[in-house]
């Protein structure tokens, strides 16, 4: 297996490439980044440089011709396509890195792979090829009170980042069906744990409260998600990709629904206790700010097709994910450092 994961400098990128590196099927992982705001190469300190099987190529999927050459340089036998524009406030502000990143970077990979394992010309031809592209549960827009999101919830996003996403996994989609590309699509809940860029609610959190700033929470703070341990979601990936059936969708979740409010709540009360010196109850800087435009109220994944048909099960439940999440931040405050926009 040569392995490109795309986006290996972010955040869930970046704990993939810890979680399969050392996996014996590998030969060659490529990670393939365009070092943006939040990828980082510290996010792989003791693996860049210095892991025999890595390789790193600083490579914009915008630039189609660039991406063909990663692909057939390393002759890449799987991909995990990670690489996306993701924050959604940013996207709200500035959409059109969300297009030309998620959509056409998007189209830009799958041409590359069609070209160099499906082309009947080609002296190569991959016939155990894998394609997994990697999205969000975003895409599926909104939920009512109850219910939950399956693998066939009709599509209907809310605002430009969840529509680009929308938009790649139907490009991916076409490929399967009108080309035969191998390829599966995997749609997650919310990921949390370390390495995750300081502008996402969790660390957000964590720092405010480390500076003893107010920590601003949306409308009501009522709005619910399905939170997932990221080392969980790795292992889902690593499952997908080497056992999942070409053509299929699945839904990772963590079967953690909590809404953001109770969430920064448990924070706070968790670096009163571990931070005691700080003073005062960290639950006294919550402060509501006006909602979000276009602020979905409620996701929440059945992710009972990936447990049923490939055996996959989260192994953390939220409080102690959670507890490990916030021991890693107050421990690695060196990295925020490095990492927080200057």
């Amino acid at each position: 297996m040569n392995l490109l994961v795309t986006g290996g400098a972010g955040f869930i990128g970046s704990n993939l490439i810890r979680h399969v590196i050392d996996q014996p099927e590998i030969t060659k992982l490529v990670n393939l980044d365009c070092l943006t705001y939040a990828g980082h190469l510290a996010n792989l300190d003791g693996i860049h440089g210095v892991h025999p099987r890595y390789v790193f190529e600083q490579v914009d999927l915008r630039d189609k011709d660039e991406v063909l050459r990663v692909i057939r340089q390393h002759d890449i036998t799987h991909v995990m396509h990670l690489a996306a524009e993701s924050h959604v406030d940013r996207s709200i502000t500035g959409p059109g890195d969300f297009i030309t990143t998620n959509i056409n970077g998007t189209f830009h990979l799958l041409e590359a792979c069609r070209a160099h394992w499906l082309n009947p010309a080609s002296s190569i031809q991959h016939r155990a090829s894998r394609f997994l592209h990697v999205s969000t549960d975003e895409v599926f827009g909104s939920l009512g009170e109850t219910g939950f999101f399956t693998e066939t919830t009709p599509y209907a996003p809310n605002s430009p980042y969840s529509a680009s996403k929308a938009a790649s996994d139907m490009l991916v989609r076409s490929y399967i069906h009108t080309y035969g590309l191998p390829a599966v699509i995997t749609n997650c809940s919310n990921n949390y744990g370390p390495y995750q860029f300081p502008e996402k609610l969790i660390p957000v959190v964590i720092q405010s409260i480390l500076s003893r700033k107010s920590i601003p929470i949306y409308g009501d703070g009522m709005n619910v998600r399905d939170w997932l341990y990221v080392g969980d979601h790795c292992q889902a990936l690593w499952t997908v990709l080497t056992t999942g059936k070409p053509g299929e969708t699945y839904n990772i979740g963590g079967g953690n629904e909590l809404a953001n409010l109770p969430l920064v709540q448990q924070i706070c009360d968790l670096i009163d206790e571990m931070q005691p010196d700080l003073g005062g109850h960290s639950r006294d800087l919550i402060t509501f700010v006006p909602d979000r435009p276009g602020h979905d109220r409620r996701y929440a994944i059945d992710a009972s097709k990936i447990q049923r048909e490939l055996g996959w099960t989260p192994a953390h439940n939220f409080a102690s994910g959670l507890r490990e999440t916030v021991s890693w931040y107050l421990g690695k405050q060196d990295w925020i450092e490095a990492v927080k926009p200057r």
